[in-house]
């Protein structure tokens, strides 16, 4: 009876340390789709507005001049928020894990291109949040 409790007890614990790592995994995820969220509103409604010209750095004459292919990447950056929403809240468990590699090395490979050829910030700021979900995607795979 002692070693059925235990193994009951052991079952449980691996049970709730794998739902937390994939909570954990899911929020990741979430603020990866909310920072792009809001560079889709920074590129796309705020890019010649002051808070857009702030977070940027730029001119209003630069701005104007770049607004439509400012826009361009703020729909790129809505396409990977839908897709990173997609892997949250597919309804097919099987998918969750492929979905979620596949956007969120879109926003590692757009990050360290970014930093490439724009700031060394944007690896930081876009590829460093992206690489630590999936980090814990792979920690929670490991886990199983």
């Amino acid at each position: 009876m002692k070693n059925l409790f235990y193994a009951e007890l052991t079952k449980n614990r691996e049970h709730n340390e794998n739902q937390n790592m994939n909570i954990f995994a899911n929020c990741l995820i979430t603020i990866v789709a909310l920072l792009h969220f809001y560079f889709l509103l920074l590129e796309m409604v705020f890019w010649t507005k002051p808070l857009g010209l702030k977070a940027f750095r730029q001119t209003l004459q630069r701005a104007e001049d770049t607004k439509v292919l400012a826009a361009n990447q703020g729909l790129y950056n809505g396409f990977l928020v839908a897709g990173l929403c997609w892997s949250l809240f597919t309804p097919n468990i099987d998918m969750a894990m492929p979905l979620a590699v596949f956007f969120l090395s879109c926003v590692v490979v757009a990050g360290v291109f970014g930093a490439m050829t724009v700031s060394r910030k944007i690896f930081v700021i876009q590829a460093v949040p992206a690489l630590l979900a999936l980090g814990a995607l792979y920690l929670k795979d490991f886990f199983n």
